[in-house]
């Protein structure tokens, strides 16, 4: 409970970047906690465009009423270059005093909490809550949607492998996941897959042949090969390896091999109730901690308990996780303790992909 509460009367919410589900259940907490605050709710659509172009609806309890088991976004989502520019960032600003928004809910990912970041440091406060089925994001153990994406996956290989075991047949499954390969270890490991490629871990291309051929002269009639979308194992960053791997599996184990990409289909669906509990959760604190005064935080569950974590120190923190901090970047910002800490977190974080 806060000692201390602002007097904010309108406050928008938007969804942005890749949808997720999820998301629904996240606006429809944003709404009902901020009303039964005592505020009014703008619906920004199509994320930042939205902001820019005046695309904003008022929101009431009726208004996200029967969507908490919706897949999508009812608020639609897009990402937006032009927000990046200074213009685009003006003309945000603008629209959210014109309509009166003192205060913003962004629900999306990474690139979603640097426009709120910015438009923090602009005067607007921002509070950011993970929505992406990635779960790439350092700060939180789990992001909305990212179970379900695994839900999704699991009941899609479970069919293949049914087809597959009639057919004694080899099925290479590539999942979405952007760079990191949660979605694919994790549903691998769900559905008994014989391997699992991801970028965090050197694969083992002649090991996973071999298994195969082992596993079929053991008698074992189905087989799936797990991959993480966009792993170029080779230099030349081979984006089509998991079609070609499919090939070379046939070619070498005289196993009959097909290929399935889980696209988009793997953003949609119904939440599973983890999920919702996850976007009711972060969007009810987002709320409360714009209402104490707070800004420029993204909303994370650590340890199954939710905080908030200032954003461009969960970015840095971030980058530090998956190696991309450049020399002198964080000493640039960040105090020696606090780097210390932000090394701390990153080894004590349990990691997914190993």
């Amino acid at each position: 409970m806060y000692m201390e509460m602002v007097k904010m009367k309108t406050i928008g919410v938007l969804t942005s970047g890749g949808d997720a589900p999820g998301m629904n259940a996240a606006v429809r907490a944003v709404v009902r906690t901020a009303i039964a605050r005592g505020m009014t709710v703008k619906g920004i659509r199509r994320g930042y465009n939205g902001l820019i172009e005046g695309d904003i609806i008022d929101l009431d309890v009726r208004s996200v009423s029967d969507i908490i088991h919706r897949g999508g976004t009812v608020l639609y989502t897009a990402r937006s270059p032009r927000f990046k520019t200074e213009e685009g960032m003006q003309e945000a600003i603008a629209n959210c005093k014109k309509h009166g928004i003192e205060g913003i809910v962004v629900i999306g990912g990474d690139g979603s909490y640097r426009g709120a970041r910015d438009l923090s440091l602009h005067g607007i406060p921002c509070v950011g809550v993970p929505g992406t089925i990635d779960n790439d994001i350092s700060s939180t153990e789990y992001t909305t949607g990212f179970d379900t994406a695994m839900n999704t996956v699991v009941e899609m290989v479970d069919r293949l492998r049914d087809t597959c075991d009639s057919h004694r047949r080899c099925n290479v499954v590539e999942v979405m996941g952007r760079a990191a390969g949660y979605i694919a270890l994790e549903a691998g490991i769900a559905t008994g897959a014989s391997a699992i490629a991801v970028k965090e871990i050197p694969f083992d291309e002649d090991a996973c042949i071999a298994k195969l051929i082992a596993q079929k002269e053991s008698g074992k009639r189905n087989f799936i090969v797990m991959v993480a979308e966009g792993i170029p194992l080779d230099a030349a960053g081979d984006k089509e390896y998991s079609e070609k791997l499919a090939k070379r599996i046939q070619e070498k184990t005289g196993i009959e091999t097909k290929f399935a990409r889980l696209a988009h289909v793997v953003r949609g669906g119904s939440p599973t109730l983890r999920d919702r509990l996850l976007a009711a959760r972060l969007g009810d604190a987002a709320v409360e901690e714009l209402l104490a005064g707070k800004s420029n935080l993204v909303m994370c569950l650590q340890n199954d308990q939710v905080v908030g974590m200032e954003i461009g120190y969960a970015l840095s923190l971030d980058r530090l996780y998956k190696g991309k901090v450049k020399p002198g970047e964080l000493e640039a910002k960040y105090t020696p303790e606090q780097i210390a800490d932000m090394h701390t977190f990153c080894d004590c974080k349990p990691d997914r992909s190993r």
